[in-house]
C-alpha cells in the first residue's frame, strides 16, 4: 500500500542546542529535537534512564491495602493463588509475584487458564475450584478488571481478591480487597501505560521493601525481576517511553548476566548469545513468541515452569518444548492466513471495507490475535479474526491508530457473550450464528469514524538527512536512543535526490539489496518484504528515500562496515 509521509517538523536551533549542551553527535540531537524534546533537561533525563526515577509504588491506589493483605496471608499462612492471564505479559508477572511472596516468607501457587478450555479472565468455575481447594487468597495479575461478578463470587465463598491489571476498566470496579491499575479513574500514578507485569513488579516491590532487607539485597533482587518485567513490557507493545523504558533499558541489560535458569535457557534457543544483551526488537521477534506460544497453541504452565525450576537441565528441556510449540504454532498462524487471504484475492483495496471481520470453523483459537494483526498491518483496517466451535465464535481483533477497538466493542455490547481489551487489540465470544451481524455493525460503526486518509498506513519521518551524514560515530550515537519499540520507533529519514546505484539484487524470497549513492556518498541498503516493489527501481533511477540505519556486530567483527541500512519506502525523487 502506498503510506502516507509525516515529516516531522525541523527545529535547527534546538537541534544546535541540544547537540552543544549534551555534548551529543547532531543526529541523534535533530531527531530529539524532531520528537518535541525542547528542554536539554528532559531529554538528558531520556537518554539517561536511571532507576531513580521510577514511581513510587505507593502511587498506585490501593497499594497499602494489597500489601497489608498479603503480608497477613504470609504470617497466617493462608494458601494464596496467583491468576493470571496466558500470554507473555501474564505468565511473567504470575513467577515475579510467586517469586516474591516466597522470598517474604509465603507460598503461592500459579493458575493461568487454559486458553481453549477455560478462556479468558477469572471465571466463576475457577473461584469455586479455588475455595474448595483451600484457598484463602486470589492475587490476578494482567487480568480480573472487568471481572467483577466473580470477585463478588469469591466474597460470598470467603475468598479475599487482590486485582493487579493494567486494562481499562468497566463502569464498575471489582469489590476486591485492592485494586491496583493505573488506568483507575482515581488513581494518579503516572505511568498509564505500565503492563501487567510491570503492576507486579511494583506489588513485588512495596511487599518486600517491607521486610528487614539491607538495600543492596533489595537491589539485587528487584534488578532480577526487572529482567522478566522488560521482556513482558516489550512483548506487551507499551510505549517505549517514561518508566517503560527505564525497565526496559536496565532490564535488558541485565539479560547479558541471566542467572534464572530458564532464563538462560530460553536465550539460547532464541539464538542470544551467552553474555550479551538482547535488542528490544529481538525480545519481540524470538522471545516473546516462544513464550506465548505455549499458552496459545496449549497450556502456558510449562513457561510458570520454565522460570520457577532450578533445575538447569530440565530448563533446557522445557525451552526446547517452547521453541517446538512456537513452529508448530507458526504453521497454524500460516494456514489461517492463507485461507483469509484467498478470500480476497479479487478484492482491490478500494472495495475493502473499513472494518474487516473474518471467521472460520475450527480456526486454532491461540493464533487468531497474530492472523487479525498481520491482516490490519497489510491492509491498514480494523480486523477480528473468529474461530468458530459447536456454536460459539472466539477471536481477536487489532487496530490502527485512529480507531479504538474497544469502544467500538462498548457501542454493541448486546452482541457479546464476553468482551474486552484496549485501543488497539481486543477479545470476543459471541454466538457464531451473530458474526455476519458483527461484520456489519462493525463495518458501519467504522465508516461513520474513519476516513479514506485514516484507511492509508503512516510512515512517519524523523528529520530529513543526507548519506554523507551516516558513519560509524553517527549511527552509534542514534543508538542511545534505544531501546526502540512502539512509542519510540527507531529514527527514520528523508533522504533526498538519492540515485540508485546498479541493479537491485533480490535474495530469499521477499527482500532485496541494492546500492544507493548521492554525490560522493554511497550506502549498501537491504529493503526488507519489499521484493514485489523491486522493479519500480531502476539502475540510475533518482529517488526519495526513507532510511533507518543501525548498528550492525556481525559486520564490525569481521572489520567491515560496522553499520547497516534499511530502505523502508521510496518515491519519485521530485
Amino acid at each position: 500500500m502506498a503510506a502516507r509521509w509525516l515529516l516531522r517538523a525541523p527545529d535547527a536551533e534546538t537541534e544546535r542546542r541540544l547537540s552543544q549542551q549534551l555534548n551529543i553527535h547532531p543526529l541523534p540531537a535533530r531527531v530529539l529535537a524532531a520528537r518535541g524534546f525542547v528542554d536539554p533537561r528532559a531529554a538528558y533525563a531520556f537518554l539517561n534512564p536511571v532507576l531513580d526515577r521510577l514511581n513510587d509504588p505507593y502511587a498506585l491506589t490501593g497499594m497499602s491495602d494489597a500489601v497489608a493483605r498479603l503480608r497477613k496471608a504470609i504470617g497466617a499462612n493462608e494458601k494464596i493463588l496467583v491468576f493470571g492471564d496466558y500470554d507473555v505479559d501474564g505468565t511473567l508477572a504470575v513467577v515475579i509475584l510467586i517469586k516474591a511472596i516466597e522470598m517474604a516468607g509465603g507460598a503461592a501457587e500459579p493458575h493461568v487458564p487454559h486458553r481453549i478450555r477455560e478462556g479468558y479472565g477469572i471465571r466463576s468455575d475457577a473461584v469455586a475450584s479455588a475455595a474448595a481447594a483451600g484457598f484463602k487468597l486470589i492475587v490476578s495479575v494482567d487480568t480480573g478488571i472487568r471481572a467483577a461478578e466473580a470477585v463478588r463470587q469469591a466474597r460470598e465463598l470467603g475468598l479475599d481478591v487482590i486485582v493487579t491489571d493494567h486494562h481499562l476498566p468497566g463502569e464498575e470496579l471489582p469489590p476486591a480487597v485492592a485494586v491496583l491499575n493505573p488506568n483507575r479513574a482515581d488513581c494518579s500514578y503516572p505511568n498509564k501505560n505500565l503492563c501487567g507485569a510491570g503492576v507486579a513488579l511494583q506489588l513485588a516491590r512495596a511487599l518486600l521493601s517491607t521486610l528487614d532487607w539491607p538495600p543492596r539485597r533489595l537491589d539485587n533482587v528487584f534488578a532480577s525481576f526487572l529482567k522478566m518485567a522488560a521482556i513482558a513490557t516489550v512483548a506487551d507493545v507499551v510505549p517505549l517511553t517514561g518508566e517503560n523504558r527505564i525497565l526496559v533499558r536496565h532490564g535488558l541489560a541485565g539479560l547479558a548476566d541471566a542467572r534464572n535458569a530458564g532464563l538462560r535457557a530460553l536465550l539460547e534457543v532464541s539464538g542470544v548469545a551467552a553474555g550479551t544483551a538482547p535488542e528490544a526488537s529481538k525480545v519481540a521477534f524470538q522471545i516473546g513468541p516462544r513464550i506465548n506460544a505455549s499458552g496459545r497453541m496449549d497450556t502456558a504452565d510449562r513457561v510458570i515452569e520454565l522460570f520457577l525450576t532450578p533445575d538447569a537441565s530440565r530448563a533446557r528441556a522445557i525451552a526446547e518444548e517452547l521453541d517446538a510449540i512456537n513452529k508448530e504454532r507458526r504453521g497454524a498462524e500460516q494456514e489461517i492466513l492463507k485461507q483469509v487471504l484467498s478470500g480476497l484475492e479479487d478484492s482491490s483495496l478500494a472495495a475493502l471495507p473499513p472494518a474487516l471481520v473474518f471467521s472460520g470453523d475450527g480456526w486454532h483459537r491461540g493464533v487468531l490475535g497474530i492472523v487479525a494483526g498481520r491482516i490490519t498491518e497489510r491492509f491498514h483496517r480494523p480486523c477480528f479474526v473468529l474461530g468458530a466451535e459447536a456454536g460459539e465464535a472466539t477471536g481477536s481483533g487489532r487496530s490502527i491508530e485512529n480507531f479504538h477497538l474497544l469502544e467500538a466493542l462498548e457501542s454493541m455490547p448486546d452482541l457479546f457473550r464476553r468482551f474486552g481489551g484496549h485501543k488497539q487489540a481486543a477479545g470476543v465470544t459471541l454466538d457464531a450464528s451473530r458474526i455476519p451481524e458483527f461484520r456489519e455493525r462493525l463495518r458501519t460503526y467504522a465508516a461513520a469514524r474513519l476516513t479514506a486518509e485514516d484507511l492509508l498506513p503512516i510512515l512517519r519521518l524523523d528529520a530529513e538527512a543526507r548519506l554523507e551524514e551516516f558513519h560509524e560515530a553517527s549511527v552509534d550515537a542514534l543508538d542511545a536512543l534505544a531501546p526502540f519499540g512502539f512509542g519510540n520507533p527507531r529514527p527514520m529519514f528523508w533522504v533526498r535526490g538519492v540515485e540508485v546505484a546498479g541493479a537491485p539484487a533480490p535474495f530469499r524470497e521477499k527482500d532485496f539489496k541494492l546500492n544507493l549513492r548521492q554525490g560522493r556518498s554511497s550506502a549498501p541498503a537491504v529493503a526488507w518484504g519489499l521484493a514485489a516493489r523491486q522493479h519500480e527501481l531502476c539502475p540510475g533511477a533518482k529517488i526519495d528515500a526513507a532510511i533507518s540505519v543501525e548498528p550492525d556486530e556481525y559486520s564490525r567483527s569481521r572489520g567491515w562496515p560496522a553499520w547497516k541500512a534499511t530502505l523502508r519506502d521510496w518515491r519519485p525523487s521530485s
